[in-house]
């Protein structure tokens, strides 16, 4: 499983504790001893788990994780336990819980997507590359962690021809897409449609994948019944509005893969924090 630098934790923990905190040192508590944990209130998929317990380390306190990321966890159940001065603690702690909730909502999001497609047949989830920005990391760990791929992590591993690249092209586009796979021949390209003809004309060209952009289940399964002939037709893959409801209904049209970016806005999981001096 992905785990996230120590830099991008210290930063996560600088961002909020820049010069120490005030109020723990005003009271004359840094070093008393404590205990905190961290137990799921709902169902959820838990994610996160690994760093959170990394975020203690970095502050000078000590772990034992319950559950790893990926975890179906049921209401109640434990997720960490950290032991460690009052000031390690306090200082980890909405940094931590905050992380492994945001994280936890998109993961269980994920979840849920895969297992409708699952139920209709089978279909990847893959999750596009319209996170939050300077949120990549994280929101990628939960998609794997709920079961979902990514379907692109930034332009420079992937081939995908869009409508706005099409704009600045000339000539028949079957000559553009045998240059691009010469230039990448170990790499599948992949190219949005905009209508049925146009995903038709598209698989003629030789696009080894068809990324039907905002297709209703009844459009996507009437492509697949125009390139049921052709000898090598393109995978499909759908994109726009995806989401549980309406997933089960793509897989059966012929969807092999659901692009999404949904899970990242789900609502973060309720994790119970508690801290208590030993």
């Amino acid at each position: 499983m992905l785990r996230l630098s120590d830099d991008i934790l210290l930063r996560l923990l600088t961002e909020d504790v820049p010069h120490g905190d005030m109020t723990t040192h005003g009271l004359g508590i840094a070093a008393q001893p404590g205990c905190m944990t961290f137990a799921a209130r709902a169902q959820m998929v838990v994610c996160c788990v690994e760093e959170a317990a990394r975020l203690v380390e970095l502050a000078g306190g000590a772990v034992e994780m319950h559950a790893r990321s990926g975890d179906w966890l049921e209401p109640g159940a434990a997720i960490l336990t950290a032991q460690g001065p009052a000031e390690a603690l306090l200082a980890v702690w909405k940094v931590a819980q905050t992380l492994v909730e945001a994280t936890a909502g998109i993961a269980t999001a994920t979840r849920r997507l895969v297992e409708a497609a699952t139920a209709a047949g089978g279909a990847a989830v893959a999750c596009t590359r319209k996170t939050f920005p300077g949120a990549k990391a994280p929101s990628l760990k939960a998609v794997l962690a709920g079961g979902g791929v990514p379907h692109r992590l930034g332009l420079s591993d992937s081939l995908l021809i869009f409508p706005e690249h099409r704009v600045f092209l000339v000539g028949a586009l079957a000559g553009h897409i045998a240059r691009l796979k010469a230039s990448s021949p170990e790499k599948k390209v992949v190219a949005e449609a905009a209508s049925l003809e146009d995903a038709v004309q598209l698989a003629q060209d030789g696009v080894d994948i068809l990324q039907l952009e905002k297709f209703s289940p009844d459009a996507v399964a009437e492509v697949t019944r125009h390139l049921a002939d052709l000898v090598h037709p393109p995978l499909l893959e759908v994109a726009g509005g995806i989401n549980a409801d309406n997933a089960a209904a793509y897989v059966r049209a012929g969807a092999r893969v659901l692009v999404t970016s949904s899970p990242y806005w789900a609502k973060p999981a309720d994790v119970q924090v508690r801290i208590y001096s030993t």
